[in-house]
């Protein structure tokens, strides 16, 4: 079935939109639609797999663990080696930030 990546955007954003567009045993691919959410500020993303990420609307900030933020704008994509602690500290509050997610 054909779908567009930008559309069926939620009007309700309200809170963070993930969904799942295929996964397998090795591998999720993952729409992510923020709007000015960012991640828990007690805790970090210490994930199993490499996460390959893009932004392909909006604006983002990733915060690392032991690295310099991060600063994602439209076409922006970073490669988060697995059990790289990690965090989003900024998304788009007036607008929303799109996120194409790949974790292999």
């Amino acid at each position: 079935m054909l779908k567009n990546i930008f559309e069926s955007i939620p009007k309700d954003l309200s809170h963070e939109v993930f969904e799942e567009i295929v996964s397998s045993e090795d591998i999720k691919i993952e729409r992510i639609i923020s709007h000015g959410h960012t991640s828990p500020q007690d805790g970090w993303y210490d994930q199993k797999q490499n996460e390959w990420v893009m932004v392909l609307d909006g604006e983002a900030i990733l915060s690392f663990e032991d690295k310099d933020d991060v600063k994602l704008k439209k076409g922006d994509f970073i490669n988060i080696k697995a059990h790289q602690k990690h965090k989003v500290s900024y998304t788009k509050p007036d607008g929303y930030t799109i996120w194409l997610c790949i974790f292999y």
